[in-house]
């Protein structure tokens, strides 16, 4: 790992300092988080990068650039980066109709009544579910954990013999979790809200029958080896078994943190049966830092192309309906983002306004983050990218993500 050198780049070095210091401070010695580790470049170098705080419980061996974390929910742009491959090649279009490709959502309607144990009622589609809901979050899908509605409770209990259709660890696989989501009506017409659902794991399966690749081979041959990214991957190999931390979630202010999944034994050292495209990869900083620069580059890192340029400014743009923004369009409690002054694009939040948001950024500045606390977000105007790593769920529970992004840009000069 090269040398970081803020001031060659742009940053009061001693400002940028202060960010280690609030993590300890207010996170690592308040035990409100395990361990915390950040970097940030600019200008394709390394500006910055840090770890603090012990990688398991009960050792004293610290995180480092080595450690492994699950990424959850940034699993979610890595998988429509790899719809846009396919969409670049003629395979498919943002407006094909999701049907086109998943055969199984052709009958599937919009939630009109029932649930609680009485059969669901569903009006038809005046048009139906495209590709574009998907990368969004327009689609009517939701997250059973939402803990909202009829059709979140839905997706809670057990569709067929393999379970609930949310059973990311269990005995199904991509098909069978397809077959039963589409027994479940939609929350709403596709296209009029947006809602932080699966759509991304439908995504995943999308990519997985247009490339006829299983969809974990296909993320490993065309985009993680080529950017050579070799510890991101659905599950954790034994020989890097050791390098897996700890994974806590809070329960209520008197209990605190619990061990949600310890690395020694973790689900994640087994493959798993139902590739989640939404959730389910582990990375590294480092790894997720070159998939960070080459968005940062407009599709491209060192000599490898993953995407062409204008597909990444597609990418980037916001498609929700209207140019509206998340505090307008949103149904979702969880989302992963502040929504005022925020656009969705193609796969990652984008920053419409930074004054309504209220938080230092730029126009056009885009992110997205995980359950487990772990964010990232790259700034085309300022020309730089920041990856932040820990293991806590569930993420909105501190305010960290807008004050790592207050501190940051507070450092440049």
């Amino acid at each position: 790992m090269p040398t970081p050198r803020p001031e060659t780049l742009g940053f009061d070095a001693g400002r940028l300092s202060r960010l280690d210091t609030f993590l300890k401070t207010r996170y690592l010695d308040s035990g409100r988080l395990p361990h915390a580790q950040i970097l940030i470049s600019r200008h394709g170098e390394l500006a910055h990068f840090s770890s603090q705080g012990p990688a398991r419980e009960g050792s004293s061996r610290p995180i480092d650039e080595g450690s492994i974390f699950r990424i959850a929910s940034m699993t979610k742009p890595v998988t429509s980066v790899a719809f846009m491959q396919l969409l670049e090649q003629g395979k498919v279009a943002l407006d094909t109709p999701v049907q086109a490709v998943l055969p199984e959502f052709s009958d599937v309607g919009v939630y009109a009544a029932g649930g609680a144990g009485v059969p669901f009622m569903s009006k038809p589609l005046a048009e139906p579910m495209r590709m574009l809901d998907l990368l969004r979050h327009t689609s009517g899908l939701t997250y059973g954990f939402q803990n909202r509605t009829n059709i979140d409770a839905a997706y809670r209990e057990t569709r067929s013999n393999a379970g609930p259709v949310e059973n990311w660890h269990g005995a199904a696989d991509l098909d069978t979790f397809i077959r039963d989501l589409a027994t479940v009506p939609l929350e709403f017409v596709p296209g009029t809200a947006w809602n932080y659902s699966v759509s991304t794991d439908v995504l995943g399966a999308v990519v997985q029958r247009i490339s006829g690749q299983p969809l974990d081979q296909y993320l490993a041959e065309h985009i993680f080896k080529p950017l050579a990214m070799p510890d991101t991957a659905f599950w954790v190999p034994p020989e890097k078994a050791g390098r897996l931390t700890d994974c806590y979630a809070w329960v209520d202010p008197k209990v605190g943190r619990l061990m949600y999944d310890r690395g020694e034994d973790s689900v994640w050292l087994t493959p798993p049966t139902l590739v989640s495209g939404g959730g389910g990869l582990v990375s590294t900083a480092l790894d997720y830092h070159r998939f960070c620069q080459m968005l940062q580059n407009g599709g491209v890192l060192g000599d490898v192309r993953i995407l062409g340029r204008k597909t990444l400014d597609l990418m980037t743009a916001n498609h929700l309906p209207g140019a509206s923004d998340l505090s307008s369009l949103s149904r979702s409690m969880f989302s992963e983002t502040q929504n005022a002054g925020i656009g969705f694009g193609l796969g990652f939040a984008v920053t419409q306004d930074p004054a309504r948001a209220m938080i230092p950024g730029s126009v056009g500045e885009f992110y997205w983050g995980g359950m487990f606390t772990t964010s990232f977000f790259v700034d085309p105007v300022e020309d730089l990218h920041v990856v932040f790593m820990t293991q806590l769920s569930p993420s909105l529970l501190y305010p960290i993500r807008r004050e790592i992004k207050t501190l940051v840009y507070s450092a440049l000069i």
